[in-house]
Order: C-alpha cells, then sequence, then structure tokens
C-alpha cells in the first residue's frame, strides 16, 4: 500500500505519533484543529477526529478520503446523508471508556448510598448533621445497554456484591449478570432495578426512551443513572419524576442540551449530581484511542477485518 496521508483533528504527544508510525513507517501524519484542517483535507487518506464533530465541510473537499475514524465512542454529528451515502469507512473507539465509566457510575452509586451528596452541601455551613445511609451491597442495578461500558459496569457492580440485570437486543450468556431482558421487557427490569444506569448509544430508537411512563415503573427508592447521551431522556419527564418522588434521585453525566442551562431545575434538586460530561474522561484516554486506533490502521493497510466498523445505516 502507497504511503497513507493521516490528518488527525486532535494534538498528538509523541508517543502517539510513535505509535501509529510503528505501525505505518511512511505515513504523514497532521494533528491540527478542526478549522485547520481544511488546509490539509484534499490529500487525507484517512481523517481521525471525534464523534461530536462537524466534519462535513471537510468530507465535501476530501477526494481520496478512505476512512474516517472517531475518537469517540459516540459518532451521531458523523452519520449525516453525504457519509451514510458514501463508501468512506466509519470506525469509533468503543471498548475503550469502561474503566473510567464504570469507576464513575460506582462513584456515584456510593456517593447517593453513603449520603455524601447531602454531606457536601452540608460542609461550607459547617452543619454536623447526620443523615440515613444504605449499602449497595444485595441491591440490584439495572444496566440498559450491556455494551462493552456496561458489561464494565456489570463487573464492578458484582464485584461490590450487587446483583446485576441488563436489557440487550441479543440474549447471551454474562459472567457477570444475573439475567438478561429484552428491550421489549424493559419495565420488568426497571420494577426491581435499585439503580437504574444507562449505556446505550444515542440511534432513533433509544431518543426520548425514557419518559414518565419508564420513571413510574421504576421503585420510588430508586436512582436513575446516565452516562450514555442526554437525549436518550426526556429530560422534562425526568425533572417531573423527581419533583413528585416518583424517583429517589439522579446522577446525570449528560444533557439533551450542554452545557446545562442555569435555569434548569436539576442544578437546585438535593437528591441530583450533575457532572458535565466527563464520565468517558481519563489521563490515560488519548493513549488507549490511539492504541485501538494503530492496531486498526495495522488491519486497514494488511486488509483484514477492521474493529468497531459502524452500520452507517443502524448508527452503531
Amino acid at each position: 500500500m502507497a504511503p497513507l496521508n493521516i490528518l488527525v483533528t486532535n494534538s498528538l504527544a509523541d508517543r502517539h505519533h510513535k505509535a501509529i508510525t510503528t505501525v505505518s513507517p511512511d505515513s504523514t501524519i497532521i494533528s491540527c484543529d478542526l478549522e485547520q484542517a481544511n488546509e490539509y483535507i484534499a490529500d487525507a487518506d484517512i481523517l481521525v477526529t471525534w464523534g461530536g464533530m462537524d466534519i462535513r465541510p471537510l468530507h465535501q473537499n476530501a477526494p481520496k478520503l478512505k476512512w474516517v475514524h472517531a475518537l469517540s465512542a459516540g459518532v451521531e454529528s458523523l452519520l449525516y446523508p453525504e457519509m451514510q451515502a458514501s463508501h468512506t469507512l466509519l470506525t469509533n473507539s468503543r471498548g475503550i471508556h469502561g474503566i473510567p465509566i464504570s469507576e464513575h457510575v460506582l462513584a456515584m452509586m456510593l456517593a447517593f448510598t453513603r449520603g455524601l451528596n447531602v454531606f457536601i452541601r452540608q460542609q461550607p455551613n459547617k452543619q454536623w448533621k447526620r443523615t440515613p445511609v444504605e449499602e449497595i451491597h444485595d441491591k440490584t442495578i439495572g444496566i440498559v445497554g450491556l455494551g462493552s461500558i456496561g458489561r464494565e459496569i456489570a463487573k464492578k457492580a458484582k464485584g461490590m456484591g450487587m446483583h446485576v440485570v441488563a436489557s440487550k437486543r441479543t440474549m447471551t450468556t454474562e459472567i457477570f449478570v444475573d439475567k438478561i431482558y429484552a428491550p421489549n421487557q424493559l419495565n420488568e427490569l426497571l420494577a426491581i432495578s435499585d439503580f437504574v444506569v444507562v449505556a446505550l448509544p444515542l440511534v432513533e430508537e433509544t431518543k426520548n426512551l425514557f419518559t414518565i411512563k419508564e420513571f413510574s415503573a421504576m421503585k420510588s427508592s430508586a436512582y436513575f443513572i446516565n452516562i450514555a447521551r442526554g437525549a436518550v431522556v426526556n429530560e422534562d419527564d425526568l425533572i417531573k419524576a423527581l419533583e413528585e418522588k416518583l424517583i429517589k434521585g439522579a446522577g446525570l453525566d449528560v444533557f439533551v442540551n450542554e452545557p446545562l442551562s442555569d435555569t434548569s431545575p436539576l442544578w437546585d434538586m438535593k437528591n441530583v449530581i450533575i457532572t458535565p460530561h466527563l464520565a468517558a474522561l481519563s489521563p490515560n484516554y488519548l493513549d488507549r484511542a490511539i492504541k485501538l486506533f494503530a492496531d486498526n490502521l495495522s488491519r486497514f493497510i494488511q486488509h483484514k477485518e477492521m474493529l468497531n466498523v459502524i452500520d452507517k445505516t443502524k448508527g452503531y
């Protein structure tokens, strides 16, 4: 294969360049921001970018482009009609997010059960006041979407002595999951879960999946945790469910509009933990992402089966 021109819309450290050139020594690697990428896109064979970036202006000026790789798991901004109709290969970085996201979920569950959401608010006022606390041991976690992230959450939850149930499209035997539910059995999963964790991709079928109907199916003592995408949830219905105490609380890392509006009632709710879409972040993130890309680059060069190829009609 002829030397490749690889354009990356993110800064790379020397070790990242080395990981790529070890696989493809003759490749030219250019890393720059999205605006500067216009200068180089005409010669690019491969574009490495983020799934939330609008690359449509680049794509239409990229006659040589054979492959777009997302450094993220989500690729919703890359599924525009021209991309879907093209022969451009699309892959993502699914599989590298499980460790930080599962730790984030665990942190949220422990914060709620040990009352940290209350105590952190009391601390500036020097309040020495106890609140009822719980254990997550023996509680049931319901994971909605059992991909690589969901499996890592299941593994950690099982290690904490929890009962683990999950929903997924295909029935499989999972080492850390006690029971699998089909998507049409979602309400059965919700009814028995003490924690409901959403780990679904955002596709047409999952938009507004959680409405007041689903929150009403949950235990009034249950917590809802979303580390997937904000649009999976009807935010107004979630606010209503919290206000009417249909559920006990919510840990939210993602929102329909980000940053979350300062007028949102969610900010002032004592039973809500808000984090700014960082559950997947880690000092090791880009190292893992580039390692995955380099592995896929080797496969691309050798015409072997690629990892994480996106079905552009399904969106995952």
